[in-house]
């Protein structure tokens, strides 16, 4: 387990590392590429991602196929009946 850690920590560390390094080129070196960019851009549209999601039938809250319609409907219903 503890190999396992490590081995992830220094991916994450040695990645971090080489985005870094395209980001600073690009910002300093008038000669920085497509390269730079690339790994740039990559490692930016990695961090949007979620990294804390759980699969729907643990999600608190969440609703289960065909239930958006009826979840949709109870919601509207409720709203009309509170304003009568």
């Amino acid at each position: 387990m503890a190999a396992a850690r490590s081995a992830r920590r220094t991916a994450a560390l040695g990645l971090g590392a080489l985005w870094w390094w395209a980001v600073l080129r690009l910002a300093l070196e008038p000669g920085a590429g497509v390269l730079e960019g690339a790994v740039a851009v990559g490692g930016w549209g990695l961090s949007v991602l979620p990294v804390h999601c759980v699969p729907r039938c643990a999600a608190v809250g969440a609703l289960g196929a065909g239930r958006w319609r009826r979840a949709l409907r109870g919601t509207r219903s409720a709203a009309m009946k509170r304003e009568d």
